[in-house]
């Protein structure tokens, strides 16, 4: 059985956001995000795949863009979802940590611009 503890590691880094694989098969990604405050998981998108983030510890905003722009305050406890193909980012207020669950094959797309 695969398992982790994605608060105990604690892994920052300087500069970009450290994105971290613990779990992944031919279905399903399981990643975590550590961000430092102000780290920035730029605006992107899944082609074939649905997104969902859990918020384990820290504060931040996620924003969505389906052709209207929305954020969600971003706190322990927090679950939001990045529906397939829609444009979604993520930014830190404080030290985040922040997993993800994405369907596989998803694809990525990063916005230009």
């Amino acid at each position: 059985m695969e398992q982790a503890n994605v608060t105990a590691k604690r892994e920052f880094k300087e500069g970009e956001v450290n994105k971290v694989t613990y779990i992944k098969t031919d279905q399903i990604a399981q990643d975590t995000y550590y961000f430092k405050p102000g780290q920035v998981l730029d605006w992107h998108r899944h082609p074939q795949g649905d997104q969902i983030f859990f918020v384990h510890e820290g504060e931040g905003t996620y924003y969505l863009d389906d052709g209207t722009e929305s954020s969600t305050s971003l706190s322990p406890g927090v679950v939001v979802l990045a529906p397939k193909g829609v444009w979604h980012k993520i930014v830190a207020k404080t030290e985040l940590i922040v997993s993800q669950a994405t369907s596989q094959p998803a694809g990525m797309e990063k916005r230009s611009g």
